[in-house]
């Protein structure tokens, strides 16, 4: 999807802004912190949990940013090349895929290369999507481990094992890069990996028996959520979340609301969906919010809190034991 120009250039100047609140004023002095750089909130959060003291991590994507429509300005494509290491979702940014290639960072973590991404053919079988160009995201693109995931749903942080999975990695890159604290590191990842096997659990015990398994979502980023969870995700939008479904695509959801007797449709905080909240209105459903986590909205939730939320919503929604 073209991004507005006004939109990019409004885009460019807060990430500009935010970077530079964000990040020191001078190079790192020997034994200071190392300078990471990530690209989205998920990944800014494993890293503050794996890295620790040793870390100052500066996000990439500011605060309340739509994380799919990123634009980067010339001193934030200039602070990459400075940075000990960058941790970043290849396919997902087009704007931060070109940076990294430019800066060539001293270090660099790609996502893609370890959560064991999805490809469309492998993502939940019966889920419902838009098809057609107004339901796909034009920067997920791109190849990795030999695997396509152009039109994927790149939101694999809805998996906790998955991004633990990326936790443990990054502990080892953090060690290749930092070798005074290796030891540190490894333990970081490891206990990073309990908390997220613990939130897995949770997920895994409060969604093991519900009335319905069908989840109604205003965009499809839940593949992930929904394949861990044994869930079916119905999207109304692709995974572009602004693309306009068609008429036809919105009979069918409603068609899979009345068949799976959903009760409720998910909508994303801070942002608005009008075809989401018409199909409520048109058929007497709650709205509830269920968070993608692909950019904070709340300075004061972290990642942990937002996904024992989404949680309670489903648990509440999908009418669990």
């Amino acid at each position: 999807m073209k991004t507005p120009r006004w939109r990019g250039l409004a885009v460019a100047a807060a990430s500009a802004l935010a970077l530079a609140a964000c990040s020191t004023s001078a190079p790192r002095s020997d034994g200071g912190p190392l300078e990471v750089m990530a690209a989205i909130y998920p990944l800014q959060y494993m890293t503050e949990q794996v890295g620790g003291e040793h870390v100052h991590v500066t996000p990439l994507t500011p605060p309340g940013v739509d994380a799919h429509e990123l634009e980067l300005s010339p001193n934030a494509v200039a602070q990459l090349t400075r940075a000990d290491l960058v941790v970043y979702l290849s396919g997902f940014q087009a704007a931060v895929d070109d940076a990294v290639t430019q800066s060539d960072p001293a270090h660099v973590l790609d996502a893609a290369d370890h959560a064991n991404l999805l490809t469309p053919e492998e993502e939940v079988a019966g889920a419902t999507a838009p098809t057609g160009a107004s339901g796909d995201h034009a920067h997920e693109s791109g190849a990795h481990a030999g695997h396509d995931h152009s039109g994927a749903d790149p939101h694999f942080w809805l998996d906790p094992t998955r991004l633990a999975d990326v936790g443990r990695a990054l502990g080892e890159e953090l060690a290749t890069a930092d070798p005074a604290h290796a030891a540190d590191y490894r333990a970081n990842a490891d206990a990073f990996a309990t908390r997220q096997g613990e939130l897995d659990a949770a997920f895994t015990d409060g969604l093991a028996t519900c009335a319905t398994r069908t989840i109604v979502v205003a965009h499809q980023a839940y593949g992930y959520l929904a394949e861990r969870y044994r869930l079916e995700q119905v999207a109304i939008a692709g995974l572009d979340p602004e693309g306009e479904p068609s008429p036809a695509h919105v009979a069918e959801v409603s068609e899979e609301i009345h068949a799976h007797g959903v009760n409720t449709i998910f909508a994303e905080p801070g942002a608005g969906s009008s075809v989401a909240d018409t199909i409520a209105g048109d058929l007497g459903l709650d709205v509830a919010v269920l968070d993608p986590l692909d950019a904070r909205i709340d300075q004061g939730v972290d990642y942990d809190n937002t996904m024992r939320a989404n949680l309670a919503a489903l648990k509440g929604a999908l009418q669990c034991a």
